[in-house]
């Protein structure tokens, strides 16, 4: 992580009237969360759900509003277009989700779906227009496995169709219920070349910005995140009988290896981090010692030889442990998501945007998925974080002041408009 002072050959041109206006940000935001409104003050608007199809109809009735054509893909997905001067050219995209996770926030992808809609307001209060088409994408069921990027880029598998969302849905289901159509989706799949660039503003959800005082986040990429099932095999046995200097206790092995996983990951310098979310003890009975342990390993960072570095060094330690406590330990990868770097000209435009604007900037990765990550195989792609306070996110009290959003507009509104002068590909 590293605050950049960076003096741009090309800065954007800024428009005193086209700053984000925060107040009307902060009523949209909160009529926004009102579909699917939970008693704790936050959202719990899971895709396909009632409230998720009504939060999409106000999202529609703004984007139409504003001056877009609005129309749904075959996957599901909002998408509001605006013509350039130059129609040949390829699109700049950008825009985000709404739907939440159960229990969730108010701001998470809510800001950024509605910062890109107040671009387009601002465009059209401002009589400014591109030359290159504008397409403001509200992706669908970003909370639930990043369906909707996954589908416009081609990613989508048959498989991902049959799983159950958290509205009880199945994926399939879901899309024919907000209008999508599943057989034409790879008809609707955008090749490389189709977008110019992709944009997205986000909350930052891992309070580096709002602990450091930044106003803007610069991501300089999305982590890669490798996950391994991990089986320790010892022996069950009388927990009464057994002596413990003579024991195979498969559970006292998974913490000396969730300890060692800590030790390793925080041996050396860096954003990684690891976790052990899930543990299982069989058979499961307070009078008998564990014999076999099942537990899940999780590591991200943004480099994936630095993972499997990490990955190689707590196997390592699992041997020790294995000699130690008379078990044996075996990983079974169960997912792999490579990480998807932002384009570094984008990155110059987004920190030089927030420079001319007067705004404090850090680039930084980001920890968490997002439907850039997807955006990022097929288009030149950036992402703007604004501050979220004390880093909460996926919470009821997510929150993030009305001039910070409008603070990421603005550069998201700045960047959009340099992009649009600059051949990319």
């Amino acid at each position: 992580m590293r605050i950049i002072l960076l003096i741009c050959l090309l800065p954007p041109v800024v428009w005193a009237q086209s700053r984000g206006n925060a107040s009307r940000m902060e009523q949209r935001i909160l009529a926004l969360g009102k579909f699917g409104a939970n008693p704790q003050g936050g959202v719990s608007r899971v895709a396909y759900s009632e409230a998720d199809i009504a939060g999409r109809n106000y999202v529609m009735s703004l984007m139409k509003g504003a001056g877009l054509d609005v129309s749904i893909d075959a996957a599901g997905n909002i998408i509001g277009r605006r013509a350039g001067t130059e129609p040949s050219l390829p699109a700049i995209a950008f825009g985000s989700h709404i739907d939440s996770v159960p229990g969730g926030g108010n701001y998470d992808g809510d800001v950024g779906s509605l910062g890109a809609i107040e671009c387009i307001e601002l465009m059209k209060e401002n009589k400014i227009t591109t030359r290159h088409p504008l397409e403001v994408i509200i992706f669908q069921n970003e909370e639930g496995g990043l369906i909707g990027s996954e589908a416009l880029c081609g990613l989508l598998t048959p498989a991902t169709l049959d799983l159950v969302s958290n509205s009880g849905k199945s994926i399939r289901d879901g899309i024919a219920l907000l209008g999508g159509d599943v057989g034409k989706i790879p008809a609707g799949v955008r090749k490389k070349g189709y977008y110019h660039a992709f944009l997205e503003l986000h909350i930052e959800q891992g309070g580096f910005l709002d602990r450091g005082k930044v106003n803007i986040g610069v991501v300089e990429g999305i982590v890669g995140i490798n996950q391994w099932q991990v089986v320790i095999q010892g022996k069950a046995n009388h927990a009464g009988t057994t002596p413990m200097d003579q024991r195979q206790d498969a559970m006292l092995a998974a913490a000396k290896l969730t300890i060692a996983i800590n030790q390793v990951v925080t041996s050396v310098a860096g954003r990684q981090v690891a976790t052990v979310g899930q543990i299982r003890a069989e058979p499961g009975a307070p009078n008998v010692i564990p014999g076999r342990v099942v537990m899940s390993l999780e590591i991200r960072d943004l480099s994936h030889e630095k993972v499997m570095t990490l990955f190689t060094a707590i196997q390592e330690k699992g041997r020790t442990i294995e000699t130690e406590s008379h078990v044996t330990i075996s990983y079974t990868g169960t997912n792999e998501n490579l990480p998807a770097l932002t384009d570094p000209r984008i990155q110059d435009q987004i920190a030089a945007a927030a420079k001319s604007l007067g705004l404090t900037y850090q680039v930084m990765p980001s920890g968490a998925g997002h439907d850039t990550q997807d955006m990022a195989t097929i288009a030149p792609s950036g992402m703007i974080f604004v501050p979220s306070k004390n880093g909460i996110s996926h919470a009821p009290d997510e929150y993030t002041s009305p001039q910070d959003m409008a603070n990421g507009v603005s550069v998201l509104l700045q960047t959009i408009l340099q992009l649009d002068k600059l051949r990319l590909n």
